[in-house]
Parts: C-alpha cells; structure tokens; sequence
C-alpha cells in the first residue's frame, strides 16, 4: 500500500436519467453506496454538496467508452459533467474507464435476489461502488491513481 494516498474518495456514475455516488473511507478499504441523484439541472449542485458534506481527496467520474476503448455520446457527456464538477468544486476530478460497472452492478443485483424492475433506484449507486473500488484498487496494486486527472481551466472535448 506503499503508493496509496490516504483519503476518502467519491465514486460519480453519470447516466441520462440519473447519477449513482459512492464513497470510500480514508484508507480505500470499502466502496459503498450513498445515494442515487436525479439528472436534472441541479444534479451539480447535489453533487457539490456531497463533496462539502465528505470533503474527499478525490472525485472519480466514470468515462463510459465502448468495449473497443472508443469515445461515445455517452463519454462526452460525462467528460463535460466531470469538468462542471471541478469548476464547482475544490476536490480533484478524475475520469476513469467504466467499462462493464453497469453490467457488474446489475450482476451484483440479480445474485443477490433483486431484478432488473426492482433495483434500478440502486443500480446507478452499485455501478458508482464498482467504479470507485476499482479505481481505489488500481491505485493500490500500481501506486499510481486511476484515470486521467481532470484540468480545472480544461474545456471538456465534445467531438465524438
């Protein structure tokens, strides 16, 4: 754990209809849920409130590209979600690949007895658990942090 930072992290799943936060503690031992936001205009500011709330070193933003690596409409939209998080907010932002949380979550969900119909209100939050201790064990195993760090005065790419 030589290379770990020390700190709590908030996992963000950004979907169309809503986006799925988790959270670690200090020492990246345990991703869970905190709760599922509604997409809508004050999604940010929800999600500005959570990091006052847990002041996290970091803010990992899951960048769903597709199983060939490539960028979609998808990937945009959460390129430009993660910069309105960073301009908001004091705590780095930081994208990382998403690949196959959301089939993850779901599989979590249906070995644990929930369906499809049932679970969609803590799905978005399992796939945001899933992404964060991925994210927290990646930085574990190779002492360096996940993804691509997210520059404060940076415009988010928009071409797809």
């Amino acid at each position: 754990m030589s290379g770990f930072r020390r700190g709590t992290r908030l996992g963000i799943d950004v979907g169309k209809a809503r986006v799925g936060v988790s959270r670690c503690d200090p020492d990246g031992m345990l991703a869970v849920p905190v709760e599922t936001v509604p997409r809508a205009e004050t999604s940010i500011d929800r999600i500005a409130e959570l990091v006052a709330e847990w002041e996290p070193l970091e803010i990992i933003v899951g960048l769903p590209v597709n199983m060939r690596g490539d960028e979609t409409l998808s990937t945009a939209d959460a390129r430009q979600f993660a910069a309105e998080i960073a301009r908001r907010t004091d705590a780095a932002v930081r994208l990382v690949d998403e690949r196959l949380s959301t089939v993850s979550a779901h599989a979590a969900l249906r070995s644990s007895g929930r369906n499809q119909k049932n679970s969609r209100s803590i799905v978005d939050q399992v796939a945001a658990v899933v992404l964060l201790q991925h994210a927290v064990d990646t930085e574990k195993s190779t002492g360096r942090p996940a993804g691509e760090l997210i520059e404060r005065d940076e415009e988010p790419a928009t071409d797809v």
